[in-house]
């Protein structure tokens, strides 16, 4: 990492790591520090273990660190703050006299964020526009803080059927449609039910999956009456009775189901004892 290069987007995570096989892919370990020293924060005098600080600039969990402490271990941590993880080996630990804090907070309910985080031998080494954390096992944190855009989220491309495929309107020159099960040399053929209702389907058309009106519970189901109603089917009515019906006007009806409510009202009046 060059100390000239500013970076533009913003830290979601920082954590400390015993080596670069225990850091996570998505993390960015810290190797050496400014000044060109090992950052290797070891526990003690003669001890070849040791950890390292790394950070991740992935933003696909949607958070990112808004403020980064060092606060020793007889300090409360703030609210909303919260330690950063450990990714150590099994015999591998982290010095707990001083403690690394982040804020994590929404990427979209902050303009200004954590960009960039450094690390320096204990001397009087500056850096411009960093802020000094505090010092930890003779390195010192720094961190730079700014504003930044947030990444306008792409669309992911998700996999169409192809007879999904024939619904889009954005298609320039859809693909013929025809069932996944038949080879793709089949000319497509569609089954114009609406226009031609005069003909008369067989079940093997009705159930045809070229049809692209679909097939409900009821295709190929063939209608008959109930054996106590074919003796009226075939009875002719007489033109006599169908003289005798008689067709009531809007006023008849109203006149046949006319209520006053009368009974009602005297319910209503009438005094209670």
């Amino acid at each position: 990492m060059s100390s000239s290069s500013v970076p533009n987007r913003p830290i979601s995570a920082i954590a400390w790591a015993s080596n670069s096989s225990t850091c996570p892919s998505h993390f960015f370990m810290i190797p050496t520090t400014e000044d060109g020293a090992v950052a290797n924060f070891t526990r003690g005098f003669g001890l070849k273990s040791g950890y390292f600080l790394c950070f991740s600039k992935d933003l696909s969990g949607g958070m990112v660190v808004s403020d980064v402490q060092v606060i020793s271990e007889k300090e409360v941590i703030p609210h909303a703050y919260c330690y950063i993880p450990e990714f150590m080996e099994s015999k591998s630990t982290v010095w707990k006299k001083k403690r690394v804090c982040v804020r994590i907070v929404p990427v979209d309910s902050v303009t200004t964020a954590v960009l960039d985080i450094r690390v320096t031998a204990k001397s009087k080494m500056m850096l411009p526009q960093y802020t000094c954390l505090g010092d930890i096992q003779g390195y010192v944190l720094w961190c730079l803080k700014g504003p930044f855009s947030s990444p306008v989220p792409q669309a992911k491309p998700r996999s169409l059927s192809i007879d999904m495929r024939q619904l889009s309107l954005e298609a320039a020159s859809p693909l013929p449609l025809r069932p996944n099960n038949q080879p793709s040399q089949a000319p497509p053929r569609v089954s114009r039910r609406r226009s031609n209702l005069d003909r008369v389907e067989t079940p093997e058309n009705v159930y045809d999956g070229n049809n692209i009106y679909g097939i409900t519970a009821m295709d190929g189901v063939p209608f008959a009456l109930h054996p106590k109603f074919e003796s009226r089917a075939v009875e002719k009515v007489s033109i006599a009775a169908l003289d005798n019906i008689r067709i009531k006007s809007l006023q008849d009806i109203e006149n046949e189901y006319n209520y006053t409510f009368a009974v009602e009202e005297q319910v209503t009046t009438r005094p209670r004892s």
